[in-house]
């Protein structure tokens, strides 16, 4: 209740929804008009009020002086001329009457015009379906569409950069840990999904335990007694192959990147991570030199996270980008499933036997990967269904902009280019794929924010992979991951919380056309200001 009377403060001038081709959809468009301070047909009856009681004294002034009687001659008579008195009652009723009709006539100062009726003012018709899709499609090739040259390159210079980096890391043999020698690319950058500027990557860096230990990772830990953020993790336990030579390694390795759970020995996560951070400043060191013609780079922790920052000197003004790389540690266990060592320092500890460091979480970005090169295939050759979570992504990123910071916080985080990812291979599998035709990209949009909003009211959006059967065979995905209890992505979030983040997404989706217009208008004007600067 207290969203919806939030949302009928902030669009009372008007509300619309463009409602397609059964999409169940809708809402009535309404425009409301909030009446001045007089209204004209008030102003006109004050006028002929003032003007008819004017007449009225002044006719009464003119039958009142002509009963008066005649003075007799030879009486006192004041020397006061016979006409004053009646101009006096003149003048006395012409101030009147212009300061009335002045009062009435008066146009209402624009200050006090409500908000909604001076935003009444300026609505515009309801646009057509047709038009609307031409806004969003104005701004998807102007705001949202990268650059596949501007993107090639900055694409290079990350694999190049990194590519130094694990070498040297490989070349450095460790007692302990060490680099595998390669890395995967992996998020939106590498899945033709991302948005705005090709700015940001994540890379996974696979690194390896000494040949003696075997990694035998335990994934069925959907348990309901694990607190809602450890739900889809996994344990990478140890199992020495060789007792002999492991006499070598244990004071070293059990000593710093062990953790006993459940009265065994598992790699710990938060370890592995401290030693990954020193580790990559070692390598950087080396190749910063031979680098540094090339571009300037920056290693830094942000939020617990290993952030790679690279600035090309490039004769090409497009290359000029400062690009943000995410080297993420990861462990290989086999069937291309990663386990990714995650910082535990900003989550609360409620359970403390369970020791936090012990658990990794569960990456298939293969699979996923793989997902998309399939739907690629299978899908039209236009196919509307990246470019809908595109889309889907920008309302995100420009509806919170409103918002205030916790909420804004919150909205992000439920929203989460995953999350939206996810809900994205969901509905795929749910109709037929030839449905995603490019031509149809306003009902896929429809279906998307309505599926959306039927998992926000449910509170629920599982995992596609982990504990899902209905993964197409064609991905192979490991028996264990299919065999683990599902996983919902939206546990441990209030459902009040849910329901306002489903109507602000419906809002969102409603002024789409609006918001992308006016923030076109925006970044149109900034690009004008700043080639007048230069």
């Amino acid at each position: 209740m207290r969203g919806a009377a939030q949302f009928a403060g902030d669009c009372g001038v008007e509300r619309s929804t463009h409602v397609a081709a059964g999409n169940g959809l809708s809402c009535t468009g309404t425009h409301t008009h909030t009446m001045s301070a007089h209204s004209p047909s008030v102003r006109v009856f004050g006028l002929l009020a003032t003007c008819c009681c004017t007449a009225f004294l002044c006719l009464h002034h003119a039958l009142r002086g002509e009963q008066q009687p005649e003075p007799e001659l030879g009486v006192g008579t004041p020397d006061a001329e016979p006409g004053s008195f009646p101009l006096f009652c003149f003048s006395v009723a012409f101030l009147l009457c212009y300061f009335l009709i002045k009062y009435f006539c008066r146009p209402a100062p624009r200050q006090c015009l409500a908000p909604r009726a001076a935003a009444a003012a300026a609505v515009a018709p309801l646009p057509t379906p047709a038009s609307r899709k031409m806004v969003l499609e104005t701004y998807y090739e102007h705001q949202l569409k990268l650059s596949p040259h501007v993107l090639g390159h900055s694409k290079a210079h990350v694999t190049k950069i990194v590519s130094e980096l694990v070498k040297v890391g490989r070349t450095e043999q460790d007692s302990t840990l060490t680099f595998r020698g390669d890395f995967v690319q992996i998020g939106s950058a590498y899945e033709q999904h991302k948005i705005n500027r090709p700015d940001c990557f994540d890379v996974l860096v696979p690194i390896k335990v000494p040949q003696v230990l075997k990694l035998e990772p335990a994934f069925d830990l959907g348990r309901k007694e694990l607190p809602f953020y450890l739900r889809g993790t996994a344990i990478c336990r140890l199992k020495l192959s060789s007792k002999a030579e492991w006499s070598k390694y244990k004071k070293g390795f059990s000593d710093c990147f062990c953790v006993h759970f459940q009265k065994k020995s598992a790699l710990s996560s938060t370890q592995v991570l401290r030693w990954f951070y020193s580790k990559m400043h070692r390598c950087l060191n080396v190749i910063r030199y031979q680098c540094e013609e090339r571009c300037s780079i920056t290693l830094s922790v942000v939020n617990d996270q290993l952030i790679l920052k690279l600035l090309p000197k490039s004769d090409y003004v497009c290359c000029h980008i400062s690009m943000s790389v995410r080297l993420i540690p990861a462990v290989h266990v086999g069937d291309s499933v990663f386990l990714v060592a995650q910082p535990w320092t900003r989550t609360e500890a409620v359970l403390r036997p369970l020791k936090q460091e012990a658990f990794w979480h569960v990456y298939l970005s293969k699979h996923e990967q793989k997902f998309l090169n399939w739907l690629k295939i299978q899908t039209p050759n236009n196919s509307c269904h990246l470019k809908c979570l595109q889309i889907l992504k920008a309302l995100r990123d420009l509806g919170c902009k409103e918002f205030d910071q916790k909420f804004s916080l919150q909205w992000n985080t439920i929203l989460c280019s995953y999350n939206m990812k996810t809900a994205l291979f969901h509905l795929l599998l749910k109709g037929p794929l030839e449905a995603w035709d490019e031509k149809f990209l306003m009902e896929r949009l429809e279906d998307l924010v309505r599926f959306w909003r039927e998992r926000l009211q449910k509170q629920e959006l599982m995992h596609f992979f982990l504990g899902n059967k209905n993964v197409p065979d064609i991905l192979t995905v490991p028996r264990k991951i299919k065999e683990v209890l599902p996983v919902n992505l939206l546990a441990g979030y209030d459902g009040a919380l849910l329901d306002l983040v489903s109507f602000q997404l419906l809002k969102t989706w409603n002024c789409a056309h609006l918001i992308m217009k006016l923030n076109n208008h925006k970044h149109l004007h900034s690009k004008i200001a700043n080639s007048v600067r230069c």
